[in-house]
């Protein structure tokens, strides 16, 4: 297994990019439930759904602390603004063109919040590094928790009546639309990258502390004891089982990988390399066609069975995705502006 001093010294980290694969098999199999099969609960889903989400941020956090191009941050945010928002508005014109298209620029931006979100999470914590940095966590906190809140607001203001909807003031309807815009409800997820910053920054200290056998199989235990932990409409409990429980989950899976994941290339690897190419395409390639069989797979009422099933399926379409991603970025143009590669005269350049 690779050195720590090896790993920092090579472009690619072999666990980080086993760790992204892993994450996005996970998200294409969240979808592949949810629009495919019907229920985005089933197959162990439920569980997935407490570390997926923050160990992709960790990972983006980790990986943005330390970045050389903090020093010069109007050339960092536009190069994250090619790589991350215009590939995303492209493929989102694609699956949605107008006026389809000004429907889905709300919370969930059609399914491409995650990138939105993200460039606003580097936009946020280069911010708070520069004017906050003391308080820096602090910050963190306080926005995942506001974001937290507001997003339980905005679920009941959803399913509440249309009298009382229409009950509310056009400045509240303005506010809730610019929030809506910015994705701020998905900030919640700030907390878990700026962990990921701050794990990258107390490295070292990190991988002693977790190497403990006693810590890790506590965070085991204590990862699975609040994932059976019933959901309620108590706020600080809800907020309990996202926050502890995510940290928990993305500290036990990045451990994980770590320690057991060499640096040698494999599927998992590679796929962790195209995540966003996997990310952005998968949309196309999911087999909704599935849908009506989606109960009849669930009256089995066999957990392991939708596992499987679901799996495989995701695999496949992960599969699929690459070898789209594949024949675009035979293209150097299409693969520039589709995926935010680098051009031939930048591959000397660091990420």
């Amino acid at each position: 297994m690779c050195t720590f001093a090896d790993r920092m010294n090579k472009q690619r980290i072999g666990y980080i990019d086993a760790m992204r694969g892993f994450t996005m098999i996970l998200v294409v199999y969240s979808h592949v439930c949810g629009m495919c099969l019907g229920d985005r609960w089933m197959g162990l889903n439920d569980i997935f759904f407490l570390f997926r989400l923050p160990c992709f941020f960790f990972i983006s956090g980790w990986l943005f602390e330390g970045t050389s191009g903090m020093s010069n941050p109007r050339r960092l945010i536009c190069h994250k603004f090619r790589v991350q928002i215009i590939p995303t508005v492209i493929f989102l014109l694609l699956l949605a063109p107008p006026p389809l298209f000004f429907s889905r620029l709300g919370a969930t931006k059609g399914g491409y919040w995650f990138t939105f979100a993200l460039f606003e999470f580097f936009l946020l914590y280069m911010f708070s590094r520069r004017y906050l940095r003391k308080w820096d966590g602090t910050f963190a906190f306080v926005i995942s928790v506001l974001a937290f809140c507001y997003d339980v607001f905005y679920t009941r203001l959803e399913h509440s009546s249309l009298n009382y909807q229409l009950s509310i003031v056009n400045c509240q309807l303005s506010i809730t639309d610019v929030l809506g815009f910015l994705s701020f409800m998905t900030w919640r997820y700030f907390l878990f990258f700026y962990v990921g910053t701050w794990v990258k920054r107390h490295f070292e200290a990190f991988v002693r502390w977790s190497n403990n056998p006693v810590v890790i199989v506590s965070v085991i235990v204590g990862f699975f004891a609040i994932s059976q932990i019933p959901h309620s409409d108590i706020i600080p409990l809800e907020y309990f089982i996202f926050a502890v429980g995510g940290i928990l989950g993305l500290t036990m899976i990045f451990t994980l990988f770590r320690r057991l994941v060499n640096c040698q290339l494999s599927i998992v690897n590679y796929i962790g390399t195209r995540t966003l190419d996997v990310y952005l395409l998968h949309y196309f390639f999911l087999p909704r066609f599935l849908l009506p069989y989606g109960e009849q797979l669930r009256s089995w009422h066999c957990k392991p069975l939708e596992f499987v099933a679901a799996l495989t399926l995701a695999l496949l379409v992960v599969m699929v995705c690459l070898a789209a991603s594949y024949v675009i970025r035979l293209s150097p143009f299409l693969g520039y502006w589709l995926f935010g590669a680098k051009k031939p005269s930048d591959a000397s350049d660091n990420p």
